[in-house]
This record gives structure tokens, sequence and C-alpha cells, in this order.
């Protein structure tokens, strides 16, 4: 392969999204890969951030029903707007919550044991707050989660078989939770035959879509899939703590949510005040709370770039880039002990790249000392995300550079082999 910068250069030329670069701020000197953990600020979202404070200055609680958004309504408008990103219907999703929360939601909606199906299959490498959120789950129905949630295991420490789980599917299992995309390593699972497999059993199957949503295109109405759940502070770029998104396929939008709140009801209702709860007849139903205004702001301006540039767009440059880096890899830092861990196939790919390395914590360090904003994950994972609103072609050549300039100069013995508070 051509390895020089002029290729990248290239590259960035005939990139068709290279102009929404422009829409980010982007720190001077720093080479950002970390957009699978915290996506960088858009222009436009600080903008709808301001646009919403305005709101509040000038109409004061009219802003619930005034303005360019009014607050009552955003949350199934921005459900509407997002719904591409998911392949859902415009009633099917709703902007809400954060992800551990939808996730108790769902779960206490669509948990429900009976004739003998009383456990939950999940896999064992998710994340650890969906795994805290299941076991609470079954502990308040009474079960014992040490013989009610059953996790598959992997063969490799890496990736989860779908072979092996469609075998974990059995006569006791009630529920399935499954990540879209395992954080760690990036499998992008197989979705739809997961859920095939999962409804030819009787069995209801959710997913959570925190590492594939804004990045991977879904179609979770035609697959069927039961539910699904996110954040969007990830490849969505709606900020720190931005309110998360749930899908609930229309089949089910008349099951009553487990957990009622005043703002599922049906809006046009809401005001009546009335002591039994009217659910709305979409997934607006399963919000709880009151809408976080200034958390979901961000979300307004985020939005207006993905559904200018699509997601499948978005996807194309995702796989080039990542397939870069990882062609880089193969060929400027062969013999430093590197393994990339994540799926080489397109279709078995998220956003990110996975390096397995034994002193990954200490290679984070030297990268980020050389301006290098990676992501380390326990206990030898060094994730490197290319965002294709943002990240350039050179970038990913120049962040190659840096590390193959860290190994062959050792850099990284002079830091500690241990992760900071936040990897």
């Amino acid at each position: 392969m051509d390895t020089s910068k002029e290729y990248a250069k290239s590259l960035d030329h005939q990139d068709p999204l290279s102009h929404f670069r422009d829409e980010f701020y982007i720190q001077e000197g720093t080479l950002y890969m970390d957009g699978n953990s915290l996506g960088l600020l858009s222009r436009r979202a600080e903008q709808s951030v301001l646009q919403i404070l305005d709101s509040w200055k000038q109409l004061g609680i009219d802003g619930w029903t005034q303005g360019e958004h009014p607050w009552y309504y955003l949350s199934e408008q921005l459900g509407e707007q997002s719904a591409s990103l998911v392949g859902g219907k415009k009633e099917e999703v709703i902007v809400t919550g954060s992800t551990t929360v939808n996730l108790h939601q769902l779960v206490a909606t669509f948990y429900k044991p009976e004739n003998g199906r009383t456990k939950i299959l999940a896999d064992q490498l998710n994340f650890p707050s969906d795994i805290y959120a299941l076991k609470s789950q079954l502990e308040l129905k009474g079960y014992d989660p040490d013989e009610h949630l059953v996790q598959v295991k992997s063969r490799d420490g890496r990736e989860i078989k779908e072979d092996d789980v469609i075998d974990a599917m059995t006569e006791d299992i009630a529920l399935i939770v499954l990540p879209t995309v395992l954080y760690r390593s990036g499998q992008l699972l197989d979705i739809k035959r997961l859920t095939d497999e999962a409804h030819k059993r009787g069995i209801l199957i959710g997913f959570d879509g925190c590492h594939s949503v804004g990045v991977v295109p879904h179609q979770f109405n035609d697959w069927g899939v039961d539910f699904a759940y996110w954040c969007h502070y990830k490849y969505v770029n709606s900020g720190p703590g931005g309110v998360g998104g749930l899908f609930v396929h229309e089949r089910h939008l008349h099951e009553t949510p487990g957990l009622s709140g005043w703002f599922g009801s049906d809006k046009d209702k809401q005001f009546d005040m009335d002591h039994t709860f009217q659910p709305a007849q979409t997934a607006g139903a399963y919000q709880i709370g009151t809408p976080h205004l200034l958390s979901v702001a961000p979300l307004i301006g985020s939005l207006e770039l993905f559904n200018e540039a699509g997601i499948e767009a978005i996807r194309r440059k995702s796989l080039k880039s990542t397939q870069y880096m990882m062609d880089l890899l193969s060929n400027e830092l062969q013999g430093y002990g590197f393994t990339i861990g994540n799926p080489l196939e397109d279709a078995r790919r998220g956003g990110h790249v996975c390096l397995e390395h034994k002193e990954a914590a200490r290679i984070c360090k030297a990268l980020k000392d050389k301006g290098v904003i990676p992501d380390f994950r326990s206990p030898n994972v060094i994730r490197l995300a290319p965002i294709a609103f943002y990240t350039s072609y050179v970038e990913v050549w120049e962040t190659m550079q840096v590390l193959k300039n860290i190994m062959e100069q050792k850099l990284y013995e002079q830091y500690e082999n241990k992760r900071g508070v936040i990897a």
C-alpha cells in the first residue's frame, strides 16, 4: 500500500464529507481519536444550546409551547428526526433519559417471567452498566441473578459468536439483551439473525446501540427488533451527559410502560392531571420525567448534520477510515507487539479500531502527551476511532506516525502501566 502522507491528502481531497470538519471545534495540535467515547462539539450544537437558553430568557414558562423549538414537544420531534439513524418509524423513537435509565424502563416493561421462562440472556463482554441493571431487575422480581442471568461466554475474550448466543436461547429464557457493537473489540453483531432466531423461540430481544448509533445504519423496524436504547454523546455528538434515546417496535406500542411517569402521558391529556395514567400511543409513553432541556438542546444541531450527510455516507467513510488505519498499522508497526482485536470484515466491524498490547495503558499515556487522544480499556486495549464528520485521513496517517515514533523510541517506558481514574 501507499503509506505516504501525499496519499492521505489525496483521500481527503476525494472525501465527500470533508467539508463537515469545519462544523466542529477541533483543538489545534490535537489528533482526536476518542469520538467513540465523547464526540466533539459542533458549531450547530452550540448554537442550538444558545437558542434554548434564549427561549428560557425571553419566554420564561411560555417556552413550553412557544418559540422555534417548543419544549413540550421537543423530545418527540427529536425522536422523529433521529429515527433514520436506527431504521425506526417516527412513532417508535423517543429522545429521553440515559442509557441505563432507559434499559431499566424497557426491562421493567418487557421482562415478564412466567411458565418456566424466568431467565435473562446477556453476554460476557457487555458494558458493566447493562449487567448491573439486568441484575437489579432480576432482584426486583425476586430472582437470584447468579441463577437467572445467563451470560454467553466469549471463546477468545474479544468476540461473541452468534451461534453461541443462539445455542443459549433455551426454553427458560424470557428476555435477551445484547449490544449491537461490543465496546472493547468493536464487533458488530448480526442483529437481524439474532432477532429472527429469538422470535422463532418466542423470546423478546433488545439491543444496546451505544457503540453503533450514529456510525452504523440499522433497520430496527424491518428486522423486528423488540426494543433498543442508546446514548447520543458518542457518535451523535450531543455532548457530555447528553440525553439518550430508545426504540420500541410498533407492535408493542399498546404496552403500558413498566415505569410510568407523567411525561409519558398522551400529550393532549397530560394536563388533565388525572391520577389514572393515560400513556401516549407512541414511544413517548416510555418517558419518565420532564425533558432535560439544556442536555437535549445540543441534539437539535447535531441531528441537522446527520440529516444532511446521511448515515449511509457516514458508514462508508467510517469503514474506509478504520481500514486505512489498520492497513497503516500492518505496514508501519509490524514487530512492535500489536494485535488488531476488532473484526477485519466490514460487515462485522463497528466504528473503532481495537489495538491490543501488553503495554496499552503506558502507550495511551504516551500518545496523549504527544497530542493524540486515545481511549484505554482494561486490561490491554487501545481504542482509536476516526470519526467521519471531523477526522481527516491525514490525521489517521499522523496518528500512526506518532504511535510508530513512540514504539521506536520506547517512549512509553517512562509511564506507569496503570490506567488513570477515567481510562
